[in-house]
């Protein structure tokens, strides 16, 4: 099978994007494992652990619905909403996970955790999208 040049392209930047990820890993392992002494709580290597968790999940999610949304058909404006919703659905959800566990000490998430509730929004409904147009197709 052939992918489009649009499925081509974000399936390239999103791959690009699984090295970040596997470094965000190792240094969260060196974290963990106590090889980096770094002042965080306990609250913060789990948030960590999770924005970590679904970054890598998220990303993958994301490049499986590519050729997905393609095989919908849907048109252009709408098909790029869908590809750019996946990729934003991983970055606020996983980014959401690191900022609200971001400040010195935390015990409990701040404001930031909002994002991972936007992050959330958006991906459900993009789901729900391609879903239905992969049903009605």
């Amino acid at each position: 099978m052939i992918f489009s040049s649009n499925t081509q392209l974000m399936c390239g930047i999103l791959l690009i994007t699984v090295p970040t990820i596997a470094y965000g890993g190792s240094f969260l392992l060196r974290v963990l494992s106590g090889s980096i002494a770094m002042p965080f709580t306990a609250f913060q290597k789990s948030m960590f652990r999770a924005g970590h968790a679904h970054a890598g999940v998220l990303v993958l999610l994301a490049l499986i619905v590519q050729p997905l949304i393609e095989a919908v058909g849907y048109p252009l404006f709408t098909e790029w909403l869908l590809r750019a919703s996946f990729g934003a659905a991983a970055m606020l959800v996983s980014g959401g996970f690191f900022a609200a566990a971001g400040h010195k000490n935390a015990e409990k998430p701040n404001k930031w955790i909002m994002l991972v509730w936007i992050g959330a929004v958006l991906l459900s409904v993009a789901l729900f999208i391609l879903g239905l147009g992969l049903i009605l197709n």
